[in-house]
């Protein structure tokens, strides 16, 4: 310790970092030993050195502890070596002891592990009731799934698959069975909805392919319903009539109500027998398809395709064929499908929510409609029967009546019905015009004789014939007309009844079908019997006689007309009286055909004059007139004769037809005078004729002469005076200037009112003597030498130059 104190004190600092190094922890020793080599260059050798130095005191204090502390030691080790066989003997007891025990717990540890083998299984065995009973109800679910997909109970199993997913898959999700599940819905959702696809495919084909038959159901219902309403009307009217069929009769009222039970009760049993569009139509597919894909919250998809497909299926039933207006059945199948579409999807309207909306079935009807009525204006304009336009018009007005009892808008098609009506009427008329034509070609033009009272009744029924002459005279007589005048009177009531046909069920009133009947007979009178009779009248078979008949025959006819308006006014019970009630029109169509034959009777008449006067062979250049009229003029004026006598003595009854005739008669005698005297005229101023000699002139007066014996020998009486022989004025003066050659007189009183030769045309006279003039020339080449003829023939050139200065001076005077 001195020695130490001593190096302490020779090298303090060295002392210091010893002690730091054996009192501070061997992680801080590095800065303190490095500052070991900071010092001088020596002072390591001199740390060294003091640090073996402080190693040796050390080990001189070690030893001297252990020298301390040896005996001990030795007194332990000795201790030790004594307990040492003990310890021996006790570890061979032990051991023995050990063995004991193992040989004893053997039997222990096999039941012990049996024990625990047990326990270990139980409670396993817990684990899985429990899980089991966990994983049961999820496997019954999946179960009943099955089974409800087997059954095709799709909208149940769409259901559980909600309930699995929902509610017990949740539980089990942790287990593999439950993930193949799980992984296993959507492929059974998506097999739903194809399967579910599948059957709304089928069900739209099924309907489309029943639509027809969907439709004429319908239509046979809202038909029954119709007549059934009438029905009731009918009984209303019997019970409102009950106090008059009481105060006079009690049976008739009771009859007539047994009667109409009976009716109503087969109208029942009929009714029970119609069936409804559930009963012909399953819509099962379309309900469940709905739910389905309502749960699979796909609604959407479902509403758009069903709505598109109705759509082409309406595109498919509104397309006609196109031997459509062939037959009614044509049109009859045509309706049927379409109500038979929109029977549907008013059913489907009603039952479904948002399947189909009023919005939508509007516009697939307006869209219909549209095509409906250009389908039916199409086809309807080939019709041209009117039997079939009339089972045509049935057909629209039962269709409409069906459609407007689920509540579609139907006033198009009653206003199209106006349209066909119109057709209907054109080929009422082509039919009528037909049987016109075939009344006029089976009549002989002749009145009506009756040999007895049966048959003059028959006749009077027939036609309103009222004359008290002819019901005076004894039998056998005549009626005045002809057998066309009272079939023409009952096809007449006929077409009336026809049109009114067309004009039941239009839902219009009693005036206005009354405008109609009287609208399409005025049609029927003013067109087609006028046409039939124009015709008629113009056919070159037709002869005087005839029209002379046809004549007679449009007057009954006329007068026939008030009977036919009492007619229509008994059927439609709107009084003539009433202010807007259209009149017919059978005096303006009768009185025009009437003209049509008169003036055909007098075209006739002048064109047999001009095929008489076309046989005149005149010699223009005779010197000598013949002494006597030309035959083809004496056999003119003797046809004249007998035309004349057959008008004057066709039968009549009564003053009227009398006048009638004679007025005919006179007309016509006066126009063949005229045509004649003009036809005799143009022949003497043909531009053909160049030459004519005086004994031609002479000739030709004799045969004017013949014409005025015609005319004052009254062929028809009638006539004042000489009004009939005036027709022949202008030929009788013009000849009598050239036979008595007074051309001064002529040229002196010309203009004058009071002149002789008044009515001859200086241009008619320069023409007919420059012709004399030339034949004058041509015949008496030496008349030169003559003097009388060489006057005359100064005469004439210088008449015609004074005729030909007054032919000049009219000409600029005009």
């Amino acid at each position: 310790m001195a020695e130490s104190s001593e190096g302490l004190g020779t090298v303090p600092e060295h002392e210091r970092i010893l002690q730091e190094i054996e009192s501070t922890d061997t992680a801080c020793v590095g800065p303190t030993l490095r500052s070991v080599y900071d010092d001088q260059p020596n002072a390591h050798k001199k740390f060294m050195e003091k640090l073996d130095a402080c190693i040796r005191n050390h080990d001189k204090e070690i030893e001297k502890m252990c020298n301390f502390h040896h005996q001990g030691f030795v007194d332990a080790i000795t201790e030790l070596l004594k307990v040492r066989t003990d310890a021996e003997k006790l570890k061979v007891q032990v051991t023995d002891t050990n063995r004991r025990f193992q040989d004893a717990g053997k039997e222990v540890i096999v039941h012990t592990e049996d024990i625990i083998r047990c326990r270990i299984q139980q409670r396993n065995i817990t684990t899985v009731v429990e899980k089991l009973q966990l994983c049961l109800p999820v496997l019954e679910m999946y179960s009943k799934l099955k089974e409800q997909m087997s059954a095709k109970r799709y909208y149940s199993a769409l259901k559980t698959m909600e309930q699995l997913e929902n509610v017990y898959f949740p539980w089990v999700s942790q287990y593999r069975f439950c993930q193949l599940m799980i992984e296993n819905l959507p492929k059974l959702r998506e097999d739903i909805k194809e399967i579910s696809m599948s059957d709304l495919k089928d069900f739209l084909e099924s309907i489309r392919k029943h639509s027809d038959k969907i439709g004429e159901t319908a239509m046979k219902q809202a038909q029954h319903q119709k007549t059934f309403s009438v029905s009731l009307q009918k009984q209303n009217k019997m019970k409102f009539g009950k106090n008059m069929y009481i105060n006079h009769d009690r049976i008739p009222e009771e009859r007539n109500e047994t009667v109409l039970k009976h009716s109503l009760e087969e109208e029942d049993e009929n009714e029970e027998e119609v069936l409804t569009v559930q009963d012909l139509v399953d819509f099962s597919p379309v309900y469940r398809c709905l739910h389905i894909y309502s749960v699979l919250g796909d609604e959407e998809t479902f509403e758009n395709y069903y709505r598109k497909q109705r759509k082409k299926q309406a595109r498919l039933v509104l397309q006609p064929q196109s031997n459509m207006h062939e037959t009614v059945d044509g049109y009859r199948r045509y309706f049927t499908q379409i109500v038979g579409f929109f029977v549907v999807e008013d059913h489907i309207l009603h039952v479904t929510q948002g399947l189909v909306t009023r919005a939508y079935t509007d516009e697939l009807w307006n869209m219909a409609l549209s095509k409906i009525i250009a389908v039916l204006r199409a086809h309807s304009s080939y019709c041209t029967d009117p039997d079939l336009v009339l089972e045509l018009k049935n057909l629209i007005v039962i269709f409409a009546d069906t459609l407007q009892g689920y509540g579609f808008p139907v006033n198009r098609l009653f206003d199209l019905l106006f349209e066909i009506r119109d057709q209907y009427n054109e080929t009422l008329l082509k039919k009528w015009a037909g049987v016109f034509r075939d009344i006029f070609e089976e009549d002989n033009y002749s009145p009506i004789p009756i040999v007895n009272e049966e048959e003059y009744k028959i006749v009077i029924s027939k036609f309103p014939f009222q004359d008290p002459d002819l019901e005076k005279q004894s039998f056998p007589k005549k009626f005045p007309m002809s057998q066309s005048v009272p079939h023409i009177y009952i096809q007449v009531k006929e077409f009336i009844y026809a049109s009114l046909k067309f004009s039941e069920s239009l839902h219009r009133s009693s005036t206005e079908i009354d405008d109609m009947l009287r609208k399409s007979t005025n049609l029927l009178l003013t067109r087609t019997l006028s046409s039939c009779l124009l015709n008629l009248i113009r056919k070159p078979h037709i002869g005087l006689t005839e029209l002379v008949q046809i004549i007679i025959n449009t007057t009954h006819l006329e007068q026939a007309c008030k009977y036919l308006e009492d007619f229509i006014t008994n059927i439609t019970n709107i009084s003539q009286e009433t202010v807007h009630t259209t009149r017919l029109y059978g005096l303006s169509t009768f009185k025009d055909a009437r003209h049509a034959a008169e003036g055909e009777i007098y075209t006739k008449l002048n064109q047999k004059i001009d095929e008489f006067v076309q046989l005149a062979d005149y010699d223009w250049t005779m010197s000598e007139p013949d002494g006597r009229a030309s035959g083809y003029l004496m056999d003119l004026i003797n046809f004249l004769r007998s035309i004349f006598q057959v008008f004057t003595h066709l039968p009549t009854n009564n003053s009227d037809h009398a006048a009638m005739s004679g007025k005919v008669a006179q007309t016509a005698c006066m126009s063949a005078c005229q045509h004649l005297s003009t036809s005799l005229m143009q022949m003497l101023l043909d531009s053909e004729l160049k030459q004519i000699s005086m004994g031609a002139v002479q000739q030709f007066n004799l045969d004017v002469i013949q014409c005025e014996l015609f005319a004052s020998s009254e062929p028809v009486p009638g006539f004042q005076g000489d009004t009939l022989q005036l027709a022949f004025i202008d030929l009788r003066q013009l000849l009598d200037l050239f036979m008595v050659w007074d051309w001064s007189t002529y040229l002196a009183d010309y203009g004058q009112p009071a002149s002789k030769y008044l009515r001859v045309n200086p241009n008619t006279a320069l023409t007919l003597l420059e012709k004399m003039k030339d034949t004058s020339k041509k015949n008496n080449i030496f008349a030169q030498f003559r003097k009388n003829d060489r006057d005359k023939q100064k005469l004439i050139e210088t008449v015609v130059k004074q005729l030909r200065s007054l032919v000049n001076g009219m000409s600029q005077h005009t």
